[in-house]
């Protein structure tokens, strides 16, 4: 089977990762649309004993629908298709806004969803690479996000690179040119490379000006790119009115403030001199460097990772 039928019709894992890998929480919210609008269900849970810092993600106190408390760790789920009796599907049952599908791919969508582990990087891919070959996943598509010099009054740039050769030729990718610290999506991009299952990666250009609010015009763009490469249709819901009040919202700021405003149309300048709508992989090596260094003068993970 060519590896374009493995993304296009094979069994697939869409992956993200709350933290650092999730700039604007773009990526986590991409994986979230999807699950609300699949037919999944949890299948496994990786133990957070194994993987976490819990100084650094601690657990959070709730009160569930019972109005009991409870604490809820920090953890990684992986979702898969409900199990199929083989009767018809009452359509009570069915979600308000069905999964449109060609090739009815919906059904071989898996998703993995948590916080990055703060530990055990090798042991936990492994661990999760394991599932998916138990899942007989054909391809891994990883999400993440990064802060960037981009307007946020333009199209949210995503870059799709893979390291398989066969991937790149056959659905027009490009190979990252990027050197430097990673998160947990390279360590696992690696892991499921070495067993035969090839990744794709697509990575989201946040506004680095509005870091501290959730980008859903981000999360948009990652499901626009999403869709193409496994030949789905994704249900946008709320997110199309979220993404305009988003926006609306900074150019009411920007309004407000003359030096963000006049930096603001520089971004604009720039990005209007490029002639891809999208960056090249040299382009986001670039922009990820440029975190890196702004990263460095802030505290950690200030700029990027939410602990719920």
């Amino acid at each position: 089977m060519a590896h374009t039928d493995l993304f296009r019709g094979g069994r697939l894992l869409v992956v993200a990762f709350e933290g650092w890998n999730d700039a604007g929480e773009a990526a986590s919210g991409a994986v979230r649309a999807l699950k609300d609008v699949l037919d999944v269900v949890p299948i496994a849970d990786i133990d957070p004993e194994d993987y976490y810092d819990f100084q650094l993600n601690r657990p959070q106190i709730e009160t569930d629908d019972d109005g009991r408390r409870r604490l809820r760790w920090p953890s990684v789920t992986l979702f898969g298709p409900a199990v199929d009796d083989g009767l018809p599907r009452e359509s009570a049952e069915q979600p308000e806004n069905p999964l449109a599908v060609s090739g009815m791919n919906h059904d071989n969508i898996y998703l993995l969803l948590g916080t990055e582990p703060s530990r055990g990087w090798r042991t936990f891919a492994t661990e999760t690479v394991d599932q998916a070959l138990t899942a007989d996943v054909t391809g891994i598509i990883l999400l993440g996000a990064l802060l960037a010099d981009v307007p946020h009054t333009r199209p949210i740039a995503v870059t799709a690179t893979s390291e398989n050769a066969e991937v790149r030729d056959e659905l027009g990718l490009e190979r990252s040119t990027y050197e430097g610290p990673v998160g947990i999506l390279s360590v696992l991009v690696e892991a499921a490379e070495e067993v035969g299952i090839p990744t794709v990666s697509l990575w989201a250009s946040v506004p680095h000006y509005v870091h501290n609010a959730p980008s859903p015009k981000a999360t948009l763009a990652l499901l626009d790119r999403l869709e193409e490469l496994i030949d789905v249709t994704i249900p946008r819901g709320d997110l199309l009115d979220e993404a305009r009040t988003w926006e609306e919202g900074i150019d009411a700021l920007a309004d407000d403030d003359e030096d963000m405003r006049g930096y603001i149309a520089q971004l604009e300048k720039a990005r209007d001199a490029v002639e891809a709508p999208e960056a090249s992989g040299e382009a986001i090596a670039q922009e990820f460097e440029r975190y890196l260094r702004r990263h460095d003068d802030d505290e950690p993970g200030g700029d990027v990772r939410r602990d719920d």
